[in-house]
């Protein structure tokens, strides 16, 4: 394990806004649990389009369209705050 400094854009909570270096732009930490959420619901649409269930899997992959958009919106606010360009 290394020691680093990191810059925190937002609280130190769920999703932070954090820039390691010699990282050009800042990234958001995921937390382990909120990953394996993820990972989870990922599973969840694979396993409804091999059973054919294409209407769960959509509603699967909304849900985590809107996570994901969540995300998003929350570091792009971040970067605009802090005057960073985004990196897409």
């Amino acid at each position: 394990m290394e020691r680093v400094e990191a810059e925190l854009f937002t609280d130190g909570g769920n999703n932070a806004v954090v820039r390691l270096p010699p990282r050009r732009f800042p990234g958001v930490l995921i937390q382990g649990d909120s990953l394996s959420v993820i990972r989870s619901e990922v599973a969840d649409v694979l396993e409804a389009c091999d059973q054919g269930d294409l209407a769960g899997a959509r509603e699967t992959a909304g849900l985590l369209l809107a996570i994901l958009d969540e995300l998003l919106a929350r570091y792009t606010a971040t970067l605009d705050a802090h005057q960073v360009p985004r990196p897409y």
